[in-house]
């Protein structure tokens, strides 16, 4: 029987659906009894690559997300679904497969409902979870196969397109660790390797300290939950990072690009959970952090 703990071992995964060209779909949530049937194709399909998975509790929260809302500190997207299935009932019953999707006039309760100023990317999420008995069993063993064999069968990547009302290239099952590892790569790919290495302190290791010190990148330091960037006045910034250039236009514009990146690392914090605070720090040494 599972435990009523939202708190208890779980596995979190989601459905990943690639979007045709970056077109939104057309409904935030599947309707109820469609979300029971894609739930039902999820634990079908996840018990064919792992069958200790049909003794498990499954919930599908079916609504689409950014990948973002699932990737913040404490997890707080897979804690719905958690919540959502500790107050649904037949838990005396044996494993459960619950699909959670709109209300019957087609509205989204306020637990399905994503940050529409996150809309617009071209890959969603619907996470669910995996709690019960056969857990130890079926935790590790989709953690170690999903990313290479976690593709969707084609009723299911089906249904999702149709339910949705969405332009669907790929639907995949994933892993919140493989989920990570995707978006760590992303972001590493467009330069923001720095920023990650807070972003991962503040995801896997929230009472950790660490600290991003390494010119010309922002200096900043994750700690007791939040990111401290430190804010500099030109001579400090000249000083830590281009000491040996002349006055002039180039060395304006460099501070300028500072700029840009010292509110792009804020953004990225913003849209992950991470709270920011901006710190004056007249000397460019990390101490100024705390």
């Amino acid at each position: 029987m599972a435990t009523n703990d939202p708190d208890s071992p779980a596995f979190r995964g989601v459905i990943a659906i690639e979007l045709r060209d970056g077109a939104q779909p057309g409904r935030a949530a599947l309707p109820a009894k469609e979300a029971g049937d894609m739930a039902t194709l999820l634990g079908r399909d996840l018990a064919r690559l792992v069958p200790d998975v049909v003794d498990c509790d499954l919930a599908l929260m079916a609504a689409h997300f950014d990948p973002a809302e699932a990737l913040r500190p404490g997890w707080p997207l897979h804690r719905r679904v958690l919540e959502l299935l500790q107050r649904a009932p037949g838990q005396a019953q044996g494993a459960r497969v619950i699909g959670f999707g709109a209300d019957a006039q087609g509205g989204v309760p306020q637990p399905l409902q994503a940050d529409a100023g996150l809309a617009g990317g071209g890959l969603r999420i619907l996470p669910f979870v995996l709690r019960g008995p056969g857990l130890a069993a079926a935790g590790e063993r989709l953690e170690s196969m999903l990313l290479d064999t976690g593709m969707a069968s084609a009723d299911a990547a089906l249904a999702l397109q149709d339910g949705l009302e969405a332009q669907v290239e790929h639907v995949r099952y994933l892993s919140l660790h493989d989920l990570l590892a995707m978006m760590a790569m992303q972001y590493q790919n467009v330069g923001l390797h720095g920023l990650w290495s807070l972003l991962e302190a503040a995801l896997l290791t929230p009472d950790d300290v660490c600290v991003l010190d390494a010119p010309p990148e922002p200096l900043a330091r994750y700690g007791d939950g939040e990111v401290r960037i430190a804010l500099l006045d030109p001579p400090a910034w000249r000083q830590r990072n281009a000491p040996d250039e002349p006055d002039g236009d180039r060395l304006e514009r460099a501070f300028t690009r500072f700029l840009a990146r010292q509110r792009q690392y804020a953004a990225v914090f913003e849209v992950h959970g991470v709270p920011v605070q901006f710190v004056h720090c007249s000397d460019g040494q990390r101490d100024c952090l705390g």
